[in-house]
């Protein structure tokens, strides 16, 4: 069985999932499961989102409407909602889309699966969680700095995003309240803020953000709530141990490689516990292996397969399939819209607001 992925990718520095789908589709490629040709495949992974356009969905429903005997899975993150505060039409509008086309869901953490059935109550025959994973040739220990009690412990943050969920409150009040003739601190990503005291690195190729990492000890994580963090697998990958914000799946990923924080006062002394204790806490890091990855979402395809091989659709069903897309591009339109429009009303009482002040 062959898969492929309906997934625009991007090369170069981009979000998690970017990320993840391409170490996926590498590893697929390797064991040979994976075709660059649709017709070729035997099922197929669709990422839930982001979708900033309809077309991945009119892809959807081509595929589906073409294919309906092979698998379509979602790999899901979120929801929008919880994990960005606004734009709760994309999770109505995913749970839509998976009521008609999709036959199975990948959810990236049990977070993130029982936030969306909260929210939406998402449901479809075949469901499973399965965690990301990086490219082991590039996020590894291989090379890393060794541990050295005598100097500053080395932090750092990351982030593709500059959006103030990904924690940078809390990034800021560490710039303001650490002792930093005890600390140093790097932030690499893009951000909203410059700090005084972190230093500040622009986004970076996944080896070279890769190296970076293996010349820090312990990673600071206070996205929030932060599904499956890429950005957290790839640090615990480059073996440094892990103060996270105790929401989201962080705790999931984390687990005994690391510590959670509440509140950021309790960030130095989590720092000096596992300063007390590097070695112990580094023997604990979980290992996210994109092999066995790989292999998961290949035996989850080949067990929904196997239930649907002798499906086929009557002139009917298309019919029907295509009344469904028009009117999930009548929702998408309209919500995506008057969203964007808000957004833009909303910059503009700030900007007239801040200009009268």
């Amino acid at each position: 069985m062959k898969l492929h992925i309906l997934f625009k990718f991007v090369e170069g520095p981009y979000g998690g999932g970017n990320q993840f789908l391409k170490a996926l589709r590498e590893q697929l490629q390797s064991q040979g499961r994976y075709t660059e040709v649709p017709d070729h495949a035997d099922a197929f992974l669709w990422n839930g989102y982001p979708f900033p356009r309809y077309d991945t969905v009119w892809q959807l429903h081509d595929t589906r409407v073409k294919c309906p005997s092979k698998p379509i899975i979602m790999r899901l993150d979120g929801p929008v909602w919880t994990v960005r505060g606004k734009d709760r039409f994309y999770d109505v509008l995913l749970k839509r889309i998976a009521d008609v086309y999709v036959d199975g869901i990948v959810y990236q953490s049990a977070w993130t699966r029982d936030n969306n059935k909260r929210l939406t109550g998402i449901a479809v025959p075949f469901e499973t969680i399965i965690y990301n994973a990086p490219n082991p040739a590039i996020f590894n220990r291989i090379g890393r700095e060794r541990w050295l009690p005598s100097r500053k412990p080395r932090l750092i943050a990351t982030s593709w995003s500059a959006n103030w969920r990904k924690g940078f409150r809390i990034y800021q009040w560490m710039d303001r309240h650490l002792n930093w003739d005890r600390y140093e601190m790097t932030f690499v990503g893009n951000s909203p803020i410059k700090f005084a005291n972190i230093r500040m690195i622009p986004p970076l190729p996944s080896a070279e953000l890769a190296n970076i990492l293996r010349q820090h000890d312990i990673y600071i994580t206070a996205s929030y709530p932060d599904p499956c963090s890429n950005a957290l697998i790839e640090a615990l990958s480059c073996g440094l141990p892990a103060v996270a914000y105790n929401g989201g799946g962080h705790p999931e990923l984390v687990g005994a490689g690391g510590l959670l924080f509440d509140r950021p006062e309790h960030i130095p002394q989590l720092i000096e516990r596992i300063v007390s204790h590097y070695d112990t806490f580094q023997a604990s890091l979980p290992v996210f292996d994109i092999a066995a990855v790989a292999e998961q979402y290949h035996a989850f395809a080949e067990c929904i397969s196997a239930t649907i091989a002798h499906r086929r659709w009557t002139s009917v069903d298309v019919r029907r399939l295509g009344r469904h897309c028009a009117r999930l591009k009548r929702y998408f339109v309209f919500h995506y819209t008057g969203a964007r429009v808000c957004e833009k009303l909303r910059e503009m009482w700030r900007k007239t607001f801040a200009s009268g002040s």
